[in-house]
């Protein structure tokens, strides 16, 4: 355990946050909240010591343990910010140090599964709240942390029958006060929401990269020549592998729906191409650049 020194534990929503995984997202959350006033003590936990020991230098956390019994002892709140696949070991790993009536939360881009394994694991007097901020970058680990990563983005919480409503209200408030507009939805609308506007867009991506990394007709790697439309379409595939393939994986039927229906509007693309029939390629065009001013 290494400690900074306490936070100021006054009248905050949380007196002692702990997050688990001091990345972008925990430790934006953190910055947040402490620019805010709204959190007293953050204490950190991961695997990797430099990225903790930068993070406790940074001051994104007051202080950090690397074993999660010690890390959410006497917290309030435990925000799980670990890649998907990995969230409901993690629970079951830290749950024995929790106090009653601490409030677990978490940060993944799945929901459907993750409530699927975290539920069966809370005893009571705990209480889960199943959660994902929408926002991000490619960049990962405590330095990529900055306080106004969720200033004016949107944070969904999918409640379940089971979620406790004063626990919700509390992390409602922290999202909120860390920047986001709240949105409740069910499990399945969340999974099926992100695979359209984010997971999709993530394979798209990596496919990208890939089809150009490969292309071998000339004896060059072309992706040198790569300009400023390229980069900034394919940034995304800078992302973490590892969490972008627990995501493929426990939303595979969200997402598979999506990539079949961009495989229709492809094909339909490749097709006018194909004919040389400017009148269709302009309409598609068009209706794509339609939809997407109206977003702007």
């Amino acid at each position: 355990m290494v400690r900074k020194g306490k936070g100021k534990m006054a009248d905050v929503l949380i007196p002692r946050l702990a997050i688990i995984g001091v990345g972008l997202i925990g430790g934006s959350l953190s910055l947040a909240l402490k620019e805010a006033g709204a959190v007293g003590e953050v204490v950190g936990c991961g695997r990797g010591k430099p990225n903790l020991e930068k993070a406790l230098e940074l001051g994104v956390i007051d202080w950090y343990s690397r074993d999660p019994l010690n890390a959410v002892r006497d917290a309030d709140v435990v925000f799980l910010a670990t890649p998907v696949k990995t969230l409901a070991t993690v629970t079951k790993e830290l749950l024995p140090g929790c106090k009653s009536g601490a409030i677990i939360t978490d940060g993944g881009s799945v929901k459907g599964a993750v409530a699927e394994m975290i539920e069966p694991l809370i005893p009571e007097g705990i209480h889960f709240v199943p959660g994902h901020p929408i926002a991000g970058t490619e960049k990962s680990g405590a330095e990529a942390a900055f306080p106004t990563l969720y200033r004016g983005k949107r944070c969904i919480l999918t409640p379940t029958e089971n979620t406790d409503p004063e626990a919700l209200a509390l992390v409602e408030k922290m999202w909120e006060l860390a920047g986001s507009e709240v949105v409740k939805m069910s499990l399945e609308k969340h999974d099926r929401v992100l695979a359209s506007i984010s997971h999709l867009p993530h394979m798209v991506a990596y496919s990208l990269v890939n089809a150009v990394g490969s292309y071998d007709h000339y004896e060059e790697n072309i992706l040198e020549y790569s300009a400023g439309g390229f980069r900034d379409f394919t940034r995304i595939a800078s992302s973490d592998p590892t969490m972008w393939r627990d995501i493929a994986e426990t939303n595979r039927d969200g997402l598979l729906e999506m990539m079949e229906q961009f495989e229709t509007y492809f094909a339909e693309l490749k097709a006018d191409i194909a004919e040389g029939n400017s009148e269709k390629l302009f309409e598609f065009f068009n209706r794509s650049k339609q939809l997407r001013d109206a977003i702007l």
